[in-house]
């Protein structure tokens, strides 16, 4: 009798607790015709390049495409993964090639595209915790920088689809700030630097209201080098001498 209540008690434990192992994660199906054909050329030479590992990676859109990493920095190990007009979707689609190389760092900054296609700001944070899940999973090794969407400015009167979704970019940015403690990656705020005191990305900083000219990379590499380089964010200050 007291064999038979032993097991009963271990078969209530385990219904309390639930299972022990997490479901794992999987990455959503996409056709390839979602993605159009610069995407594929931009995929296709990473899949054809060397594999190497303990690389940093910088993860998006255009406007991470047309950042020079690797001279900004002076680093080759600064890889340029960025493809012109992607998406959240686009990222996971090529999310496993990426993983699988192990990076030491991965800079993702993704999202603009997105909220100019009409996809709400809750389906972009369930791609990008998707994103961060992933790479946990596969490569715990590897440390996430989630870097806020940068504002934009309406005033050039280009990309009205884009310049039009302010409130839901400080949106996406406030939930990726708060979320980055329990996913297990490091939100990294560009937006603060890059924009007005009205919000708009700042004139000196871009000619269409969306991408970036040269003095904007040279401050989004300040902004980011110390996470690049683990340095201190605010250096500590050695005392002033008593007699000059």
């Amino acid at each position: 009798m007291k064999k038979y209540f032993f097991y009963f008690l271990v078969l209530c434990l385990v219904v309390a607790t639930g299972p022990v192992v997490s479901a794992q994660v999987k990455l959503p199906a996409y056709p390839d015709s979602l993605f159009p054909t610069y995407y594929h050329q931009r995929v296709s030479l990473f899949n054809a390049l060397p594999l190497t590992k303990d690389d940093i990676i910088f993860l998006g859109n255009s406007i991470t495409d047309g950042g020079e990493w690797s001279e900004l920095f002076n680093d080759i190990n600064i890889k340029n993964r960025g493809i012109s007009g992607d998406i959240s979707a686009g990222v996971l689609y090529r999310l496993k090639e990426l993983v699988n190389r192990k990076p030491a760092k991965i800079f993702l900054l993704i999202g603009t595209n997105d909220l100019a296609r009409a996809i709400s700001a809750d389906s972009l944070l369930v791609n990008m915790m998707l994103i961060a899940d992933y790479v946990k999973q596969e490569s715990p090794s590897t440390h996430l920088y989630v870097q806020s969407i940068l504002p934009v400015n309406k005033s050039f009167g280009k990309f009205g689809g884009h310049t039009k979704n302010d409130e839901q970019i400080r949106l996406v940015n406030k939930q990726l700030k708060e979320k980055a403690i329990k996913k297990g990656y490091i939100y990294v705020d560009l937006y603060t630097s890059f924009a007005d005191e009205k919000g708009n990305l700042k004139e000196q900083f871009t000619n269409d209201g969306l991408h970036l000219n040269g003095e904007a990379y040279l401050l989004w590499k300040h902004i980011v080098f110390p996470n690049l380089y683990d340095l201190q964010q605010k250096p500590s200050l050695l005392p002033l001498p008593q007699r000059l």
